[in-house]
């Protein structure tokens, strides 16, 4: 993705990437010669250390990379980690909206504080995110990317998350229309079962997620290539499009996984 005229790498910021899905694709784009922004939202502890680590990881491979704590449910948090952004790496062409929060509850069970943290950060952060990264991704004709998941479809009890993930399809729907006039590209991946830190919760939720043949877990790397792909010029043709990685487990939703 080197921009071979005047030897200017392009630079991706990934949400959340401090570890899981998001950490993957981190990994994808760096490995690829993109400069790489890693952002996490809490002070200390595992994600903050995990995330440095992580830049000297990449700045091994000879790209330029930073880490940068931010809230993307908070307004000025975000015009924080997109200023970071342009001041240490200098440009935004790619702009990967992976973090997520959401307690493992019923949508009817959730406190008033419970839906307002999924919503602000889940919905209201990812557009925060897109309005203040807008001239820079239209500078460089760049590309967005929304990590969903299967649960924007299907029912998957205690998974408030879901009808956040449909909200955001949505959003790249109309998102792919109005921006195209800008150059700028967007578009969705849409996970299957990860075995991340959430899927030992997940598995507490999901009768018979046990049984599920070994063949259907998705790696997060898996997921990664496919969003480093609708990042390349290769995917010219796709807008406003969900892309399901889910090993085809969707089409098999009443298979007899016990037999």
């Amino acid at each position: 993705m080197e921009d071979s005229s005047n030897n200017i790498r392009p630079c991706a910021l990934i949400t959340g990437s401090s570890r899981g899905i998001g950490r993957a694709i981190a990994v994808r784009f760096a490995k690829s010669g993109v400069d790489v922004a890693v952002n996490y939202s809490r002070e200390g502890g595992k994600s903050e250390s995990a995330a440095k680590a992580l830049v000297e990881e990449f700045k091994s491979l000879g790209v330029n990379a930073v880490s940068i704590k931010a809230d993307i449910s908070k307004k000025d948090e975000v015009k924080y980690l997109i200023a970071e952004t342009i001041s240490n790496l200098g440009r935004l062409d790619y702009l990967v909206l992976n973090a997520a929060k959401a307690p493992f509850k019923p949508i009817e069970k959730l406190f008033e504080r419970e839906l307002n943290d999924l919503v602000r950060t889940n919905y209201m952060g990812n557009i925060f995110c897109v309005q203040e990264a807008l001239s820079y991704l239209e500078a460089a004709s760049g590309k967005i990317v929304f990590i969903s998941s299967l649960g924007s479809k299907y029912y998957n009890a205690s998974y408030p998350l879901g009808s956040m993930k449909a909200a955001m399809e949505a959003v790249v729907r109309d998102l792919s229309e109005t921006l195209s006039k800008k150059g700028i590209s967007v578009n969705a991946v849409s996970g299957g079962i990860v075995k991340t830190d959430s899927f030992k919760v997940l598995r507490q939720y999901v009768e018979g997620l046990d049984m599920m043949p070994e063949s259907f877990f998705v790696t997060p790397e898996e997921i990664a290539d496919v969003v480093y792909f609708l990042c390349s010029g290769q995917s010219r043709g796709i807008s406003g499009q969900t892309i399901v990685v889910d090993r085809g487990m969707s089409n098999s939703l009443f298979r007899n996984f016990t037999k």
